[in-house]
């Protein structure tokens, strides 16, 4: 790999982004390595739907997409051929593929399941996602969560994986309770005996506060109440402890972050989630104390997005709520939604900046201000539409689908290739500023910084504007730092664009997002 040497040198590498220090004043960021945040667990992606599909394609198309999602290793110039997800998320099937249109479901969205009418599973089924399964396995991606977005159809109250012509309770016949979670512990026991999958988490219910109830034909859903979910939660918890399975429940996967600390569009039946299953005065609904239950909640980031400035505000306020009942916190899932008016919405896939610096800032607001332990993305790759990281479309003529990469893509990987399970976030200040969550323009540079567990350090720089902007950042010493950059121009794809013995005068260039590491980055 060829380096060089700009604090030896003095020279302009303009490629690099370092400049002279006199052309501008920079902005400082200073950071504080005895001020510590949240533990990073994972970063993370769904296999939600399309990898039903792709998972059946060539094998070289699918080892091609799972480079790109899951490995860690660099190119001859030292640049990443992945992104490292460290938690691949799959959608443990309702069973609307084997209803065909009587499922009330896209054919795109709908799932198979093991079970089968008889009681009997059927392990040949979701062949696709599983192969996706072993391809994560293949290249060590840490964690692996199943999660359920329905009841198998055989237990739901109206016999379909979609909640069309019910209310807002949860679509699980009373004396089905049971029966789901021997389902899901046996899904947990069968993919370990039959394809050596371990699955770390299980997540039984989705959106369950959602406003929308899940009705209509767009994908598998069901509502639920709190007491409801608690009341599953425990009944699985049972299961899981009687048969010695160590997977951990995770829950409820809020649609809405202000469903979790308040009420939001529903009634308190399915709201102040935190409190109701975190706080032992919640005796209805309190399923803190169960053994395969961490304390740690999972909410989705969609519809807090805009305004700006109460994407913040939102968010502090659910660090305060968790903090106060001393619960950790995932984002999810999320991708762009109609709501998400800057960028035009979700309509239209976007492989440029517009769409990847617009989560970028997303993934800076959840870590730094809502102190989110793992952050995920919705689909790894998707349609016409700004829900995948990669792009799955059919050229004209073209019998086969095509499947390319997106900026998206590769900003995630500004944060998920290199800040490891088990880093640390650490405090960061802008000079002249006394904003003790960090340095945040949420129009301009926002900086997070973290330090991984063998001792490296990270920092993420989003510059959100026109302009580029110089900058220094202290507190992390000297040594060999690699720069890497995600931007619109046609090589920046996490692209390794130098390396340097300080963290002076660097530039980071307009509409662009800058990742700094320690020690450099070996491949693994």
């Amino acid at each position: 790999m060829k380096k060089f040497n700009s604090a030896a040198t003095g020279i302009l590498f303009s490629a690099l982004g370092f400049i002279p220090a006199q052309a501008s004043t920079p902005v400082v960021f200073t950071v504080d390595t005895s001020r510590t945040h949240q533990k990073i667990d994972c970063f993370g992606a769904s296999d939600a739907w399309s990898m039903r599909f792709i998972g059946e394609m060539p094998q070289q198309t699918q080892e091609d997409v799972a480079r790109l999602l899951f490995s860690r290793e660099v190119d001859s110039n030292g640049n990443p051929e992945g992104i490292g997800l460290s938690i691949w998320r799959f959608n443990i099937g309702a069973g609307s593929v084997e209803q065909n249109d009587s499922s009330h479901i896209n054919p795109h969205t709908r799932t198979e399941c093991f079970l089968t009418p008889d009681g009997t599973y059927d392990w040949s089924r979701q062949a696709g996602q599983r192969s996706f399964l072993h391809l994560a396995k293949k290249y060590k991606v840490p964690r692996i969560l199943g999660f359920l977005n329905s009841p198998p159809v055989y237990f739901t109250k109206n016999g379909l994986a979609t909640n069309t012509g019910r209310d807002g309770t949860y679509n699980l016949k009373e004396d089905k309770y049971n029966d789901f979670a021997v389902f899901i512990a046996n899904v947990v026991t069968g993919l370990a005996s039959h394809e050596g999958i371990n699955l770390d988490y299980i997540s039984p219910v989705n959106e369950p506060d959602g406003h929308w109830n899940w009705q209509g034909p767009k994908q598998e859903g069901t509502p639920a109440t709190k007491y409801e979910i608690a009341r599953l939660t425990r009944i699985l918890d049972k299961e899981f402890q009687s048969r010695g399975i160590h997977t951990r429940i995770i829950i409820p996967e809020s649609s809405d972050y202000r469903c979790m600390m308040s009420v939001h569009q529903t009634g308190p039946d399915r709201g102040y989630e935190i409190q109701s299953f975190f706080s032992p005065d919640s005796t209805e609904t309190y399923v803190g104390n169960l053994k395969s239950l961490p304390r740690l909640i999972a909410g989705h980031s969609y519809w807090t997005n805009t305004p700006v400035e109460y994407m913040k505000v939102c968010r502090k306020a659910l660090r305060d709520t968790l903090k106060k009942h001393n619960v950790g916190f995932w984002q999810s899932e999320v991708c762009i939604m109609s709501n998400d008016e800057e960028i035009g919405g979700g309509h239209g896939y976007d492989r440029t900046m517009k769409t990847a610096l617009y989560v970028a800032r997303l993934i800076h607001h959840d870590l730094v201000f809502a102190n989110a332990r793992s952050w995920q993305w919705w689909r790894a790759a998707g349609g016409n539409y700004k829900d995948g990281l990669l792009y799955q479309y059919k050229k004209p003529g073209s019998k086969s689908d095509t499947i390319v990469d997106s900026r998206l893509l590769w900003t995630l990987g500004n944060y998920s290739r290199f800040i490891r399970p088990g880093a640390i976030r650490l405090e960061v200040n802008r000079e002249g500023t006394t904003d003790s969550d960090g340095a945040t323009d949420p129009d301009g540079l926002m900086c997070s910084a973290y330090r991984n567990t063998d001792g490296g350090y990270v920092a993420v720089i989003i510059n959100y504007s026109d302009e580029d902007i110089m900058t220094d950042i202290r507190g992390l010493g000297y040594g060999i730092w690699n720069l890497y950059r995600t931007s619109d121009e046609p090589e920046e794809r996490l692209r390794l664009t130098g390396t340097t013995q300080n963290l002076e005068s660097i530039m980071i260039p307009r509409r662009s997002v800058t990742t700094l590491t320690s020690g450099g980055i070996k491949a693994e």
